[in-house]
């Protein structure tokens, strides 16, 4: 089962795999904790990188919420709002092509060859999302693309996995979600999905409600549920 680690029971019979984008798709978290941090630091040299740690995964409500408390900061100061979108503004011009993770085009398509259906559940607003897609040249390989904005509440609500998986004709027990934030993992288990997590060793996640541990998204060809598919596809 190559480098994949299982740690609960496994589920079988997958139908769909729902993947996070942030941080699975693309290796996009730590560079905007870093950039964040170092921004911050410029005024607030007291905010250290681990003070950041919890945003990973977040909506932009409670990001904005921890960003305030972080530089201390109250929450009615709108020239910190203004200040944070100045920052987030940096990354703008972010090539996402060069930090897509080079295994996820092949993974999508053998996926899609051996007749499973996928889809995108992203706390990243879609306007993010599109652009994203675009121009990493993936958008085509998705049944069905959502977005954390479009709810009350994003991870650790478990709303816009259901209604990946509704809108994707499959049960909850048909689909493999692949997360790597607490936020995402506790969503996709609180949904009653079948769960693997993307290890990342630079952010203290807590994964222990996943079902397997993977170190990149080949590893869930072979998993129980989607290795069958496999042999018969090739």
């Amino acid at each position: 089962m190559g480098g994949a680690a299982a740690v609960k029971g496994e589920f079988m019979g997958f139908r769909a795999v729902i993947f996070d984008m942030d941080g699975v798709l693309i290796d996009s978290e730590y560079l905007y904790l870093t950039g964040i941090h170092r921004e911050l630091q410029k005024k607030r040299p007291w905010v250290r990188e681990e003070d950041l740690y919890p945003s990973v995964g977040m909506d932009s409500a409670r990001n904005r919420e921890l960003m305030h408390r972080v530089a201390r900061e109250p929450l009615d100061n709108l020239e910190f709002d203004r200040e944070l979108e100045e920052i987030y503004s940096l990354f703008d011009d972010v090539c996402y092509r060069d930090i897509l993770y080079p295994e996820v085009p092949d993974v999508l398509r053998r996926l899609r060859e051996m007749g499973f259906k996928t889809a995108l559940a992203s706390s990243t607003g879609m306007e993010g999302i599109r652009k994203v897609l675009r121009q990493c040249g993936i958008g085509e390989l998705f049944d069905y693309v959502v977005s954390g904005e479009q709810f009350r509440e994003s991870k650790p609500n478990p709303e816009i996995y259901l209604t990946a998986m509704a809108a994707l004709g499959c049960r909850a027990g048909e689909c493999l979600v692949v997360e790597d934030s607490t936020y995402g993992v506790t969503a996709g288990v609180a949904a009653g999905a079948c769960v693997a997590a993307r290890r990342d060793s630079r952010f203290p996640f807590d994964q222990t409600g996943a079902a397997y541990r993977v170190d990149s998204l080949t590893e869930i060809l072979e998993l129980p549920g989607i290795a069958g598919q496999n042999d018969a596809a090739l």
